[in-house]
């Protein structure tokens, strides 16, 4: 096997490596912008290392749905890690019509934690269950809008063919249509990755928690699980948001490889601008924020079509 062949595959370890260090990244960029010494890009790491030596708790009201929520979560973004070209040629597993497939797996995620969480019986957490679906349903839609502008853009149905090769073709005729839909894709990592203005993964109120409240009762390696689980997703949406905006290739393989490492970073530190520069927003605007990201996106389609 050719390093060339081999290159997603490389790429596919890079990114599950590295996923951590990319919410490292925002959250030391925030801290930076914000006048506050913060903590290091590498404490994911630390927090993975140390929940790893820790016992696991359930509640006596838990069951099965509620212990097989780690695995199922963390599987689900690894294989929506295998659809993503992440090198920018190709994934390790393509198929035509794995644009769909990409999506249900991130819902598939979701769905398992809003499970977990109403299993616990908390109203807390069944209140941070209902916001998270109430949001889910118009960050799919929003989504989808941004993978149908991809494929008519490219006039494929794979994602390593909308974010892959045929893409990098496609920006020299239609950069502008193309730069709303990579700007629709960012707002929607946002509300996807539960970062602000949508969601605060730092806050310690439970009125106002999404994410982090529904994984309240999760401790020990479970926790550790599903936080490494987050981070891949965030890595994982960087990585394909960054094939969409920066095509690669055209470039060897060490350089596209690069290049991810890179972008996983340099998405990181936006993220870390955004949260500095804008507040959480009230949970009734959250939607009008979600829909300006599929508003772009939708825009972006309008113009592939004419």
């Amino acid at each position: 096997m050719t390093f060339e062949q081999a290159s997603p595959l490389v790429a596919l370890l890079l990114t599950l490596v590295l996923a951590p260090l990319v919410p490292g990244v925002a959250t030391r960029t925030r801290a930076f912008l914000t006048g506050r010494r913060g903590s290091p890009v590498w404490q994911l790491y630390s927090d993975l290392w140390k929940l790893s030596r820790r016992g696991i708790v359930y509640a006596r009201v838990t069951t099965t749905p509620f212990r097989l929520v780690p695995i199922v979560a963390l599987a689900a973004a690894v294989v929506a890690a295998l659809l993503v070209p992440l090198d920018g040629r190709t994934s390790v597993f393509a198929f035509a019509g794995d644009v769909v497939a990409f999506a249900y797996t991130l819902a598939l995620a979701r769905f398992v934690l809003v499970l977990g969480a109403l299993d616990t019986g908390s109203s807390f957490e069944g209140m941070g269950a209902s916001r998270e679906v109430t949001f889910a349903t118009l960050v799919e839609f929003a989504l989808f809008l941004g993978l149908a502008a991809l494929s008519v853009a490219t006039r494929q149905l794979s994602l390593s063919g909308v974010a892959g090769e045929p893409l990098a073709d496609r920006w020299m005729t239609a950069a502008p249509a193309l730069v709303m839909v990579a700007a629709g894709l960012f707002v929607l990592l946002l509300a996807e990755c539960s970062r602000s203005p949508v969601d605060d993964p730092t806050t310690h109120l439970e009125l106002t928690m999404i994410h982090e409240v529904m994984i309240l009762d999760h401790s020990g390696p479970d926790l550790g699980v599903i936080l490494y689980a987050s981070a891949v997703k965030l890595s994982v949406l960087s990585a394909l948001l960054a094939r969409v905006a920066w095509p690669v290739a055209h470039l060897e393989p060490a350089a596209r490889l690069g290049t991810l490492a890179a972008s996983l970073v340099l998405v990181g530190v936006l993220v870390g601008v955004v949260e500095a520069s804008m507040a959480r927003l009230k949970l009734p605007k959250v939607p009008l924020y979600i829909a300006g990201g599929a508003a772009l996106s939708g825009l972006g389609l309008v113009l592939l079509l004419r």
